[in-house]
């Protein structure tokens, strides 16, 4: 284990770079530990814990420029949130799972974990950037000490942690930072809290500071669409269409959001996130 291990280091209120994926420091963990199975994403059934096929013995992808004409367009909305160099260069200090092959299994089990306290950290920091938080910013920086101290504990107490419950204490005060800032929105909003708005049309809709929080907006039309201020956060926006759409200021939307919906050059993004490549394409 790193000798750092445990020690609590706190990124900066608005510092993501370590909730970026680095696959140059990491084991190629998302291309193993995860199982998936044969369907419009994927070309192939792969079990959990199995390296995929495409996998070199650098640990780099074989076909990573043509994932999605070779069936692998899931690989390309995946993110980690830098979860696979954390695990890769802090939880096992450089040692690969090739290297050390009775680690593999605890290693490929644990990585899924800090994915989980890494998207965390992303929410936490997205929040403490909003300026109409500030009555919960306090809290914010303790729950993200926190969320960080967890993910930089042994891989035995990883194992052990309920993420599933620090997750809800993240939450609800992610919920009062996205009550804080839609109200900056003077004008009735939308509440779609978990709707199913698969192949909606909502073209031009005026949604901002909607609540639009795990809606199913599978396939629906975006275009045009003001989602300034709206409250994005495990909202699937797969196929979805945001072609000239303002995403500017919503809140809590994370790069695989983008990289599975439709968009052109006139939708307007966060600054934190980039234009996916294929929009142009």
């Amino acid at each position: 284990m790193s000798e750092n291990q445990g020690q609590v280091q706190p990124a900066a209120d608005a510092d993501r770079s370590g909730l970026r994926a680095d696959c140059e420091s990491c084991f190629a963990l998302c291309c193993v530990a995860p199982a998936f199975s044969a369907s419009t994403d994927f070309a192939i059934n792969k079990p959990a814990g199995q390296a995929c096929q495409n996998l070199k013995a650098d640990f780099r992808c074989g076909i990573h420029t043509k994932l999605r004409e070779k069936g692998f367009r899931g690989c390309t909305v995946y993110d980690c949130f830098g979860a696979g160099q954390k695990v890769s260069q802090v939880t096992y200090a450089g040692q690969d799972w090739r290297q050390a092959p009775k680690s593999a299994r605890q290693m490929f089990a644990v990585f899924p974990v800090v994915r989980d306290l890494q998207e965390l950290l992303w929410y936490l920091t997205e929040a403490l950037s909003l300026p109409a938080a500030g009555p919960v910013h306090a809290e914010l920086r303790l729950m993200l000490a926190e969320t960080e101290r967890l993910s930089l504990d042994t891989a035995e107490a990883l194992l052990e942690l309920d993420v599933a419950a620090h997750r809800r204490e993240v939450n609800e005060v992610l919920l009062r930072t996205s009550e804080l800032v839609r109200a900056e929105v003077r004008q009735k909003k939308r509440e779609h809290r978990g709707a199913d708005l698969i192949g909606a049309k909502l073209k031009g809709a005026d949604l901002r500071g909607a609540n639009l929080r795990g809606a199913y907006l599978i396939g629906a039309d975006l275009r045009g669409a003001d989602l300034r201020k709206a409250d994005l956060i495990g909202a699937d926006f797969r196929g979805a269409d945001v072609g000239g759409a303002d995403l500017t200021d919503s809140i809590f939307l994370i790069q695989s959001q983008l990289d599975a919906a439709k968009g052109d050059a006139a939708t307007r993004l966060p600054a934190s996130l980039t234009r996916p490549a294929h929009w142009t394409e």
